[in-house]
């Protein structure tokens, strides 16, 4: 049998989380990323529409996507592509959801100055396919931009390999072993060693944690649907903000000149490769036509992906308090990309056992919130 492989620190999940925290690492230590499909990024970080707005999210969730925000507004080397573009939010409201309308503003100006009402009239002159009977009044939020998922992947797992890192495709875990001070990983790919493990496997976080013998968050994976619409014929929507419902019950936003769209669904869900749920594509569809002139003939392409959450919706970030060497990156939820530039900073300092990163810190963040020993269960 052939000796394991040996690194500093095993990094388990090539996804966003995965491939961040093991770029900030590879420069100082050895690291080698196990993914357990054939490419990295096969679930949730390829599935991902996401937008960075610093109003979205908890607090913590919020502090972390502006501490991110300088390292999302630069251009990755050799590419003319910046990794934000400007796309903005509409929320929009019914006459019954007026209320909740004020009360989302008065939260959202708290966090994001470019917020301000606008008319119903406004709403529909910036989407025109609003219809005007159910657009009462809407908030805009100039300042969200839409995030080049691919892009930001790619260049934290480019700027691994140049630091020396390796990632190992089809290698999923199947045991962990503590044993002398190491980490033994089992996987179909063969058996890997090192004194650290950094689970960031995403929706299976929980099951490799159980694997180690490690503390459960209680991750809880959730289903989120998305479909492509045609928009009407000779229509251009590119310059279209995304559009969210006040109770973000759905949401569309132009994409690759059509609108991806979703009914906003959190369906809980084993880990699993998702696929949309039929009843879910009827919702997403029943809702945006409900709130738009739009005829649907048929959906084109549709896909689903897992957004896993902790019972506070703050990821989880530190040592296993009962598992010696057992590092957890987990819990982004639907936040995970646009706040793993200053996560994967600070999980790596704390990793390295260095205090949380000061341009972090400067934003409320402290290692103590994104703590595993908040969630202590049972079992």
């Amino acid at each position: 049998m052939p000796s394991p492989r040996r690194a500093e620190i095993l990094v388990i999940g090539a996804g966003i989380a995965g491939a961040s925290i093991a770029a900030e690492l590879a420069p100082r230590r050895r690291v080698t990323v196990l993914e357990m499909e054939d490419q990295p990024g096969h679930h949730t970080t390829g599935r991902s529409a996401a937008v960075f707005a610093e109003c979205y999210g908890n607090g913590l969730v919020r502090a972390l996507t502006r501490a991110s925000r300088p390292f999302l507004e630069q251009t990755p080397p050799g590419s003319d592509a910046p990794l934000l573009t400007p796309r903005g939010w509409l929320f929009v409201a019914r006459p019954d959801q007026l209320e909740r309308l004020g009360e989302l503003q008065r939260e959202l100006e708290g966090n994001a100055s470019a917020v301000r009402r606008v008319t119903a009239g406004e709403a529909l002159a910036l989407v025109p396919i609003l219809r005007r009977d159910y657009v009462a009044a809407a908030l805009l939020d100039a300042s969200a931009m839409d995030i080049d998922v691919n892009a930001l992947h790619q260049l934290y797992l480019t700027r691994l390999r140049a630091a020396g890192g390796e990632t190992v495709t089809g290698a999923r875990a199947v045991a962990l072993e503590r044993a002398g001070g190491d980490w033994l990983v089992r996987t179909a790919r063969g058996d890997f060693v090192a004194p650290l493990v950094v689970d960031a496997a995403g929706a299976w976080a929980d099951e490799v944690g159980r694997l180690a013998g490690a503390s459960p968050i209680g991750l809880v994976p959730m289903r989120r649907t998305v479909v492509m619409l045609d928009p009407p014929r000779g229509v251009r929507v590119s310059g279209w903000p995304m559009v969210v419902d006040a109770d973000e019950s759905f949401y569309f936003k132009p994409d690759a000149g059509k609108l991806l769209a979703s009914p906003a669904d959190e369906t809980p869900s084993p880990p699993c490769d998702a696929w949309p749920d039929d009843l879910d594509v009827a919702v997403a569809v029943d809702r945006v036509t409900t709130a738009c002139e739009l005829e649907v003939s048929h959906v084109g392409r549709k896909w689903a992906g897992l957004r896993s959450f902790v019972a506070d919706r703050s990821p989880v970030a530190g040592f296993d308090p009962r598992a010696p060497g057992f590092f957890w990156l987990a819990g982004q939820g639907g936040y995970g990309i646009q706040t793993a530039p200053a996560l994967a900073r600070l999980a790596a300092a704390l990793v390295l056992g260095e205090p949380v990163p000061g341009d972090v810190a400067a934003q409320g963040v402290s290692a103590d919130e994104l703590a595993p020993e908040r969630l202590l269960h049972a079992g």
